[in-house]
């Protein structure tokens, strides 16, 4: 090789060496400052704060959950019962007695079709037999309430006898992994001074209602929906039935039902829900025993 074109030869080496060495430099710088290096804080993307911002559905759920806990607390500061909500929205609450029964998973069903939650007041020794009802209505986010252990009309009580029925249907609840019950409904509408005092060391509040289906004669799907509408506006808390006896016709009336309340611009929701959204205003008078079952 003559001298001229070895020299160039060298010259070009150089070159090629102090751009490999440019490239590497580059990589490095980039690579570091990607990971944040050893002393550096990675700050954090705006992606990153956005996922921190979002609730998870079952946080959601608890969030509500503690809202309505927290209402019924409000309501039980100024009345230990309530026979209805407010007015002053377009939400009524859907309860449904004496579950759970052969007939319960079929109504929560209809219920979950037509993207309503209720209410089920339900009998603590039912649970023995059908208790994958109510372990339906948890799943499905309806809300369970205490309608005692055996369905007797507590104002022939004791004090003790209606202590023992309020709780023994309580634990039940519990054993099914279901919040502690805070609402209450009486059978046939029975209760006394005394079960008022146990209600406010139970944190329970009785919840009667407004309008009574009578589903429990039997009196025809039309009949019960006519009963139903009839009773409808805002505020209102019907009472039906999804044990006790045949509830087929009840069943068979929840969608006319529905459909009707919905054209008037009602809202279905439990009682919670109405007690966080619309609460009964102060002032009213305390409820008697009801006629009912």
């Amino acid at each position: 090789m003559a001298v001229e074109d070895h020299t160039q030869f060298r010259r070009r080496r150089a070159i090629a060496g102090v751009a490999l060495l440019a490239l590497l430099a580059l990589l490095l710088t980039a690579i570091n400052s990607h990971s944040g290096g050893a002393h550096r804080a990675k700050p954090a993307p705006v992606a990153h704060h956005a996922a921190v911002a979002q609730v998870t559905p079952a946080e959601q759920e608890a969030l509500t959950h503690r809202a309505e806990e927290k209402a019924i607390d409000s309501v039980l500061s100024y009345t230990p019962a309530v026979v209805s909500g407010g007015r002053k929205g377009n939400e009524l609450a859907l309860t449904f007695d004496d579950g759970p029964g052969p007939y319960t998973q079929q109504l929560v069903a209809t219920l979950n079709r037509l993207h309503v939650h209720a209410t089920f007041f339900a009998i603590g020794e039912e649970e023995r037999y059908f208790s994958a009802g109510s372990s339906l209505e948890l799943r499905s986010q309806d809300v369970i309430g205490d309608h005692t252990e055996t369905h007797p009309m507590l104002a022939s009580l004791s004090a003790h006898d209606q202590h023992e029925q309020l709780v023994e249907q309580i634990a039940r609840i519990e054993l099914l992994d279901g919040p502690r019950p805070r609402l209450f409904r009486p059978p046939y509408g029975s209760f006394n001074a005394t079960t008022f005092k146990l209600l406010r060391k139970l944190g329970l509040l009785m919840v009667l209602w407004s309008t009574d289906t009578e589903d429990y004669r039997l009196p025809g799907v039309a009949a019960i929906v006519q009963s139903a509408l009839a009773g409808a506006h805002p505020g209102a808390i019907i009472l039906m039935h999804d044990a006790g006896g045949n509830r087929s016709q009840t069943i068979a009336a929840l969608p006319a039902i529905i459909q009707g309340l919905r054209k008037r611009g009602l809202q279905p929701v439990t009682v919670p829900r109405l007690m966080l959204d619309d609460p009964p205003p102060r002032g009213q008078p305390l409820p008697t025993n009801l006629a009912g079952d």
